[in-house]
């Protein structure tokens, strides 16, 4: 079993390139089916979940290339129209293939997916917005039959603007004759990326980001090249890190506007963060002790971000005064709570709501990794802790960092993996 033994109380100094999007990068895989040809995706993360798409690829067909931080994907050979089981279990966002295995093959099998447990995630707004196109669904005994000799296009309303309907309604849409119109989308940055790519794929597609998506049927395009945007969440992570650790860092190939909630947060706090968008630059100092700030209130994009709540909550952990923090968006969001107290850390949940009352020091000790978000929590408040603090469960964090260590240490942390004992 592998840890991150992290010495804290350091300030951090350096400067690092934030990866490809995790939530880019994953939809665009499941959307290189519909291209019946070659897909070269570019800036695309080492990561846990990133092996787990390119395996539900192989697995139907596809072939399936990695050249650095270049993957190569050619679906022309695809032969099948079912995930198994072991794979939609090792993955949340495995769900995405369902469009676009439907809108290839005119049906998809497969079950309940995985991934973090965060409490119910229903899929429900998914099968719904497939059905609206024309779709025969079976879902009962956690599996999913879909079957459609032809999608047709409609006029698509989300009950919740939910990012993984809204990618699934989007790749259906593709292969839908008609006109469909996607109206209370998601408005996630990772939502206009997805519209960039299948724009390359010929497939004509406007409003992402808006209020109303737009979508018409797509002529095929055998090969096209498609560089994703950078991960939103791991900037904000490393500027919770620096928040808590202290220090000067500079952050590189980011969009600024993509965590701009953070950032305002974070300079409430006493932070001083400048962003120069035309040049992808992120700087962020902290010297002097942090202060709490208003409530912190998850909500879908612009709002401020769910997958951003733990990094942040930690930076706050020695912030003078008391914070508040609302999560709306998952039920089990603050399982990283009871191991950040491990730390020294004053924090009281009931609900939605968790109140963090900041302390004058934390100290380092054994902590356990429970789900992806909160995983990089633990490191951000390892690294503010005076002492040595080792995390395990490493598994869940490298669904989302690809080698969360070589960026800190890139940052001047202290850190490094181990086998444990």
């Amino acid at each position: 079993m592998s840890i991150l033994r992290i010495n804290g109380g350091r300030a951090l100094n350096g400067e690092v390139r934030i990866q490809g999007a995790k939530n880019s990068v994953l939809p665009i895989m499941a959307a290189s089916i519909l291209a019946e040809g070659v897909s070269i995706i570019h800036n695309c993360p080492r990561l846990a979940d990133v092996d787990v798409s390119a395996r539900i690829l192989e697995h139907l067909g596809c072939k399936v290339s990695r050249d650095g931080e270049s993957v190569c994907i050619d679906s022309s050979g695809m032969i099948r129209s079912d995930i198994p089981d072991a794979l939609m279990r090792e993955m949340r966002s495995s769900v995405v293939f369902l469009g676009a295995i439907l809108a290839r093959t005119g049906e998809a099998r497969l079950s309940l997916p995985g991934g973090c447990e965060l409490g119910p995630r229903p899929i429900d707004l998914h099968i719904a917005a497939l059905r609206e196109l024309g779709a025969e669904i079976d879902d009962n005994g956690g599996k999913i039959v879909c079957k459609a000799k032809r999608l047709k296009g409609c006029r698509l309303h989300l009950a919740k603007p939910s990012v993984g309907a809204t990618e699934n309604a989007m790749l259906a849409a593709c292969r839908s004759s008609g006109t469909t119109v996607i109206t209370n989308p998601a408005k996630e940055p990772e939502i206009w990326d997805l519209q960039a790519y299948l724009i390359k794929l010929g497939v004509s597609i406007s409003g992402a980001g808006s209020s109303i998506i737009t979508v018409e049927s797509m002529p095929t395009k055998n090969h096209v090249e498609h560089t994703v945007i950078s991960d939103r969440i791991v900037a904000a992570t490393y500027l919770s890190a620096v928040a808590s650790a202290g220090g000067s860092i500079r952050l590189t190939d980011v969009n600024p506007e993509h965590l701009s909630t953070a950032i305002d947060v974070l300079n409430e706090m006493g932070c001083e963060i400048e962003a120069d968008r035309e040049k992808g630059i992120i700087t962020a100092r902290k010297e002097k002790r942090l202060k709490a700030v208003k409530p912190v209130i998850t909500s879908p994009y612009p709002g401020f971000p769910t997958d951003t709540q733990p990094p942040v909550m930690a930076a706050c952990l020695k912030a003078q005064g008391t914070t508040v923090f609302v999560e709306n968006i998952f039920e089990n969001r603050y399982r990283h709570v009871e191991e950040l107290k491990r730390l020294g850390a004053e924090i009281k949940t009931e609900g939605k709501t968790a109140i963090i009352c900041g302390v004058d020091r934390l100290h380092g000790a054994e902590l356990q990794s429970t789900d992806l978000r909160g995983g990089a929590a633990l490191c951000v408040a390892a690294l503010g802790a005076e002492g040595i603090s080792e995390i395990s469960g490493l598994h869940h964090i490298d669904r989302g960092y690809d080698k969360i260590e070589n960026a800190l240490q890139a940052l001047g942390a202290d850190i490094r993996r181990t086998s444990g004992a």
